[in-house]
């Protein structure tokens, strides 16, 4: 038995009991006197439980002010399993904010798992040495505007944003309704209503260079436009879809491809040759293109014959720029 499901039976037994003889709580625990007195301190100094020892009844209790109240001691209390999902968890989100976003807020968070793991503490330690998790496009973005952006969510409240286009290196004033925070591919981005181009938006958090929180009501979209405007297409470029893409992957690579989500409602088709064919819809194509590029020669697209066009226009380019050089 752990210290942690120790102490969840200290707990049970005064709860059940009311008052408990330290000769009953040996024999429940099965451990020694310094082991009693040791969980006994965790309790009364790390958890703040009001546990005394009342000499008239010879045993231990909860000190109740209020007789027949029930007093529940302060903590989470979680089996061993439990608190090893929630020290991996811990770990795998720290790892994931390579942009510094919510690292300082967790960060508190690995003291207390390992208080709850109590003995097991070696075990969250090695955890966390064992589990990797390596980012290789996260983007820095600023904690001070994540967390007034976090703020304006909260609030329903507009906010002015100063945001860079990296794509056309054109830097704008605007104010926007956030609507919501999207983690994806390892970089965050704000879905909101741009009150400068009266339209939805998706704005990259880390091309918002500033942001100010203002005392105007945030302009509320119903969650099935926010649906419909944001998820029908490919990938994180919003808007209404326009267009279905078929894309036929060769034997080798459809190995990978086949337990890839390219879209919540792609279709795949098989052939007996081992080719995979998958279409879903799509509006914008910039991050369509890059993605299909990186599959080089396995993979061809069918339909439609603009996105064709331009995958076949970019493979070119590429072969003029390894053959002259970057100008």
């Amino acid at each position: 038995m752990t210290q942690l499901d120790r102490i969840i039976k200290i707990q049970n037994l005064l709860h059940e009991r009311t008052c408990v003889s330290k000769q009953d709580f040996l024999s429940e625990l099965e451990v020694s006197d310094a082991t009693f007195k040791r969980d006994l301190d965790v309790l009364r100094d790390k958890l703040n439980s009001p546990i005394i020892y009342d000499r008239f009844e010879e045993g231990y209790r909860f000190d109740q002010p209020n007789l027949g109240k029930r007093i529940e001691i302060p903590g989470l209390w979680l089996s061993q399993a439990e608190v090893t999902a929630l020290a991996l968890m811990q770990h795998l989100l720290s790892q994931l904010d390579k942009g510094g976003i919510i690292g300082s807020h967790i960060a508190p968070l690995a003291g207390r798992i390992d208080t709850l793991l109590g003995e097991g503490k070696t075990s969250s330690n090695e955890l966390r040495k064992r589990i990797k998790v390596l980012g290789m496009s996260a983007r820095k973005t600023s904690i001070k505007n994540f967390e007034e952006i976090g703020v304006s969510l909260l609030k329903r409240q507009q906010i002015n944003i100063t945001y860079y286009n990296k794509m056309k290196g054109e830097r704008t004033l605007r104010p926007v309704s956030p609507q919501q925070l999207i983690y994806y591919r390892e970089n965050w981005y704000l879905d909101a209503y741009c009150h400068l181009r009266q339209e939805l938006r998706s704005f990259a958090l880390d091309g918002i260079e500033n942001a100010k929180l203002t005392d105007t009501p945030a302009k509320e979209v119903p969650e099935a436009i926010l649906k419909e405007h944001f998820s029908q297409s490919f990938g994180i470029f919003s808007g209404k879809a326009t267009q279905r893409a078929k894309l036929r992957f060769s034997p080798e690579r459809a190995r990978y491809v086949s337990t890839e989500q390219w879209h919540p409602e792609q279709t795949n088709t098989y052939e007996p040759s081992g080719h995979l064919t998958i279409a879903f819809d799509f509006n914008q194509d910039p991050e369509l293109i890059m993605d299909i590029l990186k599959h080089g020669p396995h993979v061809q697209v069918l339909e439609p014959i603009g996105l064709k066009n331009k995958v076949i226009a970019a493979h070119e380019e590429s072969l003029q720029t390894y053959r002259g050089g970057i100008s």
